[in-house]
Formats: C-alpha cells, structure tokens, sequence
C-alpha cells in the first residue's frame, strides 16, 4: 500500500536526535564564520529516517522493478554478481592513497580492464580516469587540442552532426572550440555533401569530426569510413561518441573504421549502474599517434612483474581529476567483461540489436518511423518514431509518454534526436525478454487505436491518473518552482 508520504521537516521533534553527540564547547574559530546554534535540518530518530526513505522507494520507478525503454541510455540489467565482487574487501575497503605495493591486485584489475577496452575497440591505449561519459569526452578533446598544439597548429573546430547528443557540442566549447554543425540527410544520416563543404570551406582549421556511430537516429553510419578517410587526409581526427557502442561491440572495432578516440560509457555497455546507483566511469581508449597525450596517472607493468601508477608524463594533459577514477565501476565493468566474454559481449550486441528491430517491425504500421520506411533497412539498438500521425488527432508524444505511465511502463525518450518532431526514441536492449517486448508492442497498439477514438483528447489530457502521483501542473512546476521546504 502507498500512502502520502511527509517530509522529514514535518515529521521533525525539536530534540530529537538518531545518534548521541557529546557537546564540544569551541574556545577558538578556526573558519573566520560565526557558529550557528541550529544548522536547519530535520530531528529525526533512526527508525524515521529509515522508514521514510524505505516507503518513499515503493513510490519510485526502477530498473530492478520494470522495463525501461529510454532511447540512448541502455537501461540493462545490473548483474549481482558486478556487486558481490565489487564488495569484496581487498576491492572495498582499499584507499587511493595507498602505496602501489599494498594494492597490486587493484593495479592489476585496472591494467586488465585498460586491455579489454582497447582489444574492443582496436586502439593503442586507454584511459580510465574520466568520471563520466561527458568528461570523457572531454578528456578526448582536450588530448585532440594538445596534440594539434603540439604540432603547431591548435587550430579552431570541431564538426559535429546536427542528431549528436548535446554533450558533444558543449564539449568543444569548454576546449575553447567553435563548433560547426553538420546537418542529417533524408534518411537519418550524415549529410555527405554538406560534410565535405565543410571540409573544403574549414579545412586546416578543422580539429575534428564528433559522431556517435551507430547514431542517435538508432543507424549505423555506412560513409563512415568514406568521413574518416576525409578528415584524415587534413590531418584532423575521428572522434566516435561511445555511447551507443551496445549495439555493435564484439562485431566492430571502431579502430578499424578509422576512429582515432572515443569514450565508453561503462553504465551503458558494461552495466555499471546508472544514475543514484552510479557513479558513473567513461574511460577514453586512442589511436598509437594520440597515446602520449593521454591524463595521468595510469597503470603500467614493470618488467620485474610488479605493477606500477605513474603519476608523472611530460606529454600528457595532466590530470583531470583527483586519484584513479571510478575504481568500484571498474570491478563492476570487468567482472562483466569477464562473465560473458567476448562471445558473450557479441551476443549481447546482437540480442540488443534483435530486440530493437522486433518492436520496430510491430510498430511500423502504428506510428511514422521516419527513417525506417524503406523494406529492409533495420535499426541498430534503439527504434526511433515520431508523432507525425497522432498529431493528425490532436494527440502528441507528451500525452502518449504518460499514457505509458498509466499502463506501468516508463516512457521512451520523448524530443530526442532534434532532428525529428516530437521523436520517441525506444531502446529496449537485450536484457528484456518477448514477454516484455510484447506487452510494450501492445500497450503502444492500444494507444496508437485510442488516438483515433472519440474524445481522446480529453482522455489523454487527464494522463497519467494511475500512479502515486498524478497528472501535475508542469506550468506553474516551470514557472513557481518549490525546490525547498521554506518555500512551501
């Protein structure tokens, strides 16, 4: 049962404490700031603060209690046994300031994970340091600068295509690039004229190209090659978003596309957790020419046996952040590797790939797919639909998102790529299996027919009315926000 559940200052009794503090009396202020009698938060005992938060999470919506088919996100299942090894106490309860000889086996894991990772994907060497899959793309450009610098000519932009995730483009911002935008053909992909226009208009002052490959349009790029050998006859490099690499890994080495750096996301392709689960890890992997560019520290193996963090690298950008990285998401992310192997990695791609396709080829005749309408060209992992004929009914992507809701599904990604109108991007990976896929395909029939009903607008307006928390005023939500309890 779920009731409305209170906040924490509502449930507070002044006094009242979960743990005991002996009272220190300060003779000296360290901070130069007055001491505050009363720091403004909740009294709660031990029990509340447990009870609280436990019925507050059967209000929530998880990958652990349903599926969740949200395009470019790779929702797959988090195995157990990632977290039974992750907890093991030489992995858990080790310190990142330790001396190299205290934590070789961790050193050791690292330097494995690091082999893997380049072995995937073809490239020279990789790093592991970035926090996430953005700050892995921006270690990548900031590696793409240096080594423009280094060959004196820093030059000026980055290409990126018009269906990137918006990551891309803030990327080359933050490294001080201007970003030119490449606009997507007919059919969902890389506009080659357009490219080489602006390959011949921008030339030398090209740094680089960013493409996710397959795209957020859920295709492969087929001139991909055609795009690298372009870009390297200028001397600029290919940058590859990893961050769709679920749907070809074990089958494609982004290396032999010519890809001269990319970022992974291990909460996507090695089912790291997402989110409050996280944290998150986006090691970088690069071409032999970009490999003294890369942060530091990194692991390498002494020729006596022992392994060792090097922690100093004349050509490298430094560091990006503090200590080794997301080491916990490496346990999880190698133990998967491990478990399944690399037939088991190419068999995930393929079942992510068929999954995607099933509920393609069910919905074709329900909602537009743009660029999937020609007999016999697929997509990768993820479907994309648009609106385009629910609109004729009044009815949009927005209300069809909630209309999931009621029916106790979350919704797909709505809006994104930009490049459709009012897209739904679907990726169900290969975690799910028919039975769920099948419930999805119907509850979106059912929709699609309820579209075309008498008064749908009006019962799609009232959407979502079944979940603990209803159909909400996202008006007055965007324009009076209450984002904390003194505002209430």
């Amino acid at each position: 049962m779920l009731f409305e559940e209170s906040l924490l200052y509502e449930q507070s009794v002044q006094g009242r404490s979960g743990v005991d503090i002996e009272e220190v009396q300060l003779t000296q202020i360290q901070t130069g700031q007055p001491i505050r009698e009363h720091i403004g938060l909740p009294e709660v005992s031990e029990p509340q603060v447990v009870r609280h938060f436990t019925r507050l999470s059967g209000q929530n919506y998880s990958i652990d209690t349903n599926f969740f088919p949200l395009g470019s996100c790779t929702m797959k299942h988090n195995p157990r046994i990632n977290e039974k090894v992750a907890r093991l106490s030489g992995f858990a309860n080790i310190h990142p300031l330790q001396n190299d000889e205290t934590v070789q086996g961790s050193l050791a894991l690292m330097f494995e994970l690091e082999k893997w990772l380049s072995t995937l994907t073809g490239m020279h060497k990789t790093t592991l340091n970035p926090s996430a899959g953005a700050h892995g793309e921006l270690t990548g450009a900031m590696i793409i600068k240096k080594a423009h610098e280094a060959k004196g000519n820093p030059r000026k932009i980055i290409l990126v295509p018009d269906s990137a995730h918006g990551t891309n483009p803030a990327t080359a911002a933050m490294c001080g690039y201007t970003c030119k935008t490449i606009p997507s053909n007919k059919k969902g992909l890389v506009d080659l004229e357009a490219f080489n226009s602006a390959i011949e208009t921008y030339g030398n002052d090209i740094a680089a190209f960013m493409l996710t490959n397959p795209n957020t349009c859920g295709l492969f790029e087929p001139n991909v090659k055609i795009i690298s050998n372009k870009l390297h006859e200028i001397g600029a490099y290919f940058y590859c978003d990893g961050a769709n690499f679920n749907a070809i890994c074990g089958k494609v080495k982004p290396a032999d596309i010519g890809v001269d750096v990319m970022q992974f996301n291990l909460h996507k392709t090695f089912s790291t957790p997402h989110g409050g689960g996280g944290p998150g890890s986006g090691p970088v992997s690069v071409c032999e020419e970009l490999a003294a560019y890369l942060p530091v520290p990194y692991v390498t193996k002494l020729k006596d046996g022992p392994f060792k963090l090097i922690t100093e690298n004349k050509t490298s950008i430094g560091r990006i952040r503090t200590f080794q990285g997301q080491f916990g998401m490496f346990v999880r992310a190698l133990t998967y590797m491990k478990s399944h192997g690399i037939n088991g990695l190419t068999s995930a791609s393929e079942n992510a790939v068929l999954n995607a396709n099933y509920i393609l080829s069910h919905l074709q005749e329900n909602y537009n797919a743009p660029f999937n309408k020609e007999k016999g060209v697929y997509c990768m992992h993820e479907c994309l639909f648009s609106e385009k004929w629910q609109k004729e009914h009044g009815i949009g992507t927005n209300e069809i998102a909630k209309a999931l809701l009621d029916n106790g599904i979350h919704p797909m990604t709505v809006y994104f790529p930009l490049v459709v109108n009012g897209a739904m991007l679907i990726e169900p990976t290969e975690s799910e299996p028919k039975e769920v896929l099948d419930y999805f395909i119907q509850t979106m029939k059912n929709i699609a027919k309820e579209v075309q009903s008498e008064n749908s607008k009006e019962k799609f307006s009232n959407s979502p009315s079944k979940t603990f928390r209803q159909k909400l005023d996202e008006v007055q939500a965007a324009k009076n926000p209450k984002v904390t309890y003194e505002m209430l």
